[in-house]
C-alpha cells in the first residue's frame, strides 16, 4: 500500500497518561504496548500483509487493508486487545498501569517516504485524542480500554449487530475539534454494557445536540460545547426563545426559565 491514495481502515491506539510517566516507565510501556498489539493481531488472524503500522511514540497508527473485514477489527481484534491488556494488568504494577484509547475510521490514505497522510488519518487521530473519550476512560476506572468509531463505521458496521459486535454497548459521543469542526462518533467500553459518563441514547438517536448548542430544544445542558480537549466553548446567546411550551415536554421535577412572547399552556 504505497503511492496513490487508497481506501483503507484506519485504527489508532494511544496509551492513557503516557507523558506523565518517567522515562524508564515510558520505555517499558512502549514495549508492553507492542507486545499487546502483536498478540491481538495474531489472535484476530491479521497478518503483516494486512496491517502497516506507524509509531506515534505513545501509540500506534495502523493502516489496514480494505480487504480485511471491518467486523474483524471492531469485534475479535478489539476483544483480543482487551484480553491482552487484562493479562498485562495481572503482572504490571500500578506505576506501569497500561490502558488504551482506540479509534477506528475509514477513508483514503496515502504513503510517502515518511509515513501516512490524508483527511481520514487526521480524523482517526482526532477521535483517539478527543477530550470526551479521555473522560470516558477515566470514568471507566476498572476497565482497560475504550473503543470509539466514527459515524461512518457505526452506520456501516456496528449498528447491524454482527455476531461479534454489540451495538447496544455503544453510545453516541459527538464533539467539536479545536477548530470548531463537529465530529459524530460512537464509543464503547469492552466488557461493559455501556460506557460511563455519557447520557443514554434514545431509540434511533443520531446527530444529537451538543451541550450548549441552541436548536430550539429546552433543557440543553448549560456551559458550552464540548471540544476535543475536553474543555467547553461558550455557546452563543444567553437564552432559548420558545413560542409555545406544552406540558408534556417537561417530565419530572425540573427548574426551567423560559422567555417567550407567545402563549404558555400548562
Amino acid at each position: 500500500m504505497s503511492g496513490e491514495a487508497t481506501h483503507c481502515w484506519i485504527v489508532v491506539l494511544d496509551i492513557e497518561n503516557f507523558s506523565s510517566r518517567s522515562d524508564p516507565i515510558q520505555r517499558s510501556l512502549r514495549a508492553g504496548m507492542y507486545e499487546v498489539l502483536r498478540a491481538a493481531l495474531l489472535t484476530a488472524g491479521l497478518s503483516d500483509d494486512d496491517v502497516v503500522t506507524e509509531d506515534r511514540g505513545d501509540g500506534v497508527l495502523m493502516i489496514v487493508s480494505a480487504t480485511v473485514s471491518p467486523i474483524v477489527l471492531a469485534g475479535p481484534f478489539v476483544r483480543a486487545l482487551d484480553e491482552e491488556l487484562r493479562q498485562k494488568a495481572d503482572v504490571y504494577s500500578l506505576a506501569h498501569a497500561m490502558r488504551f484509547r482506540v479509534a477506528m475510521h475509514q477513508g483514503l490514505a496515502a504513503r510517502d517516504g515518511e509515513g501516512w497522510s490524508g483527511d481520514a488519518v487526521n480524523t482517526a487521530c482526532r477521535l483517539v485524542d478527543a477530550g470526551p473519550l479521555r473522560e470516558v476512560l477515566a470514568a471507566a476506572s476498572s476497565s482497560r480500554m475504550v473503543f470509539v468509531v466514527s459515524d461512518e463505521i457505526y452506520r456501516a458496521v456496528v449498528r447491524h449487530g454482527h455476531r461479534s459486535v454489540d451495538p447496544a454497548a455503544y453510545l453516541p459521543m459527538p464533539f467539536r475539534t479545536k477548530h470548531g469542526e463537529r465530529i459524530e462518533s460512537w464509543v464503547t467500553v469492552p466488557g461493559s454494557p455501556a460506557p460511563p459518563g455519557l447520557p443514554a441514547a434514545s431509540p434511533g438517536q443520531h446527530g444529537q445536540e451538543l451541550p450548549g448548542e441552541s436548536s430550539g430544544h429546552v433543557g440543553a445542558e448549560p456551559g458550552g460545547v464540548r471540544t476535543d480537549t475536553g474543555s467547553r466553548r461558550p455557546a452563543g446567546g444567553g437564552g432559548i426563545s420558545v413560542g409555545t411550551v406544552h406540558g408534556d415536554v417537561f417530565q419530572g421535577d425540573k427548574t426551567v426559565n423560559v422567555n417567550t412572547t407567545g402563549p404558555v399552556r400548562p
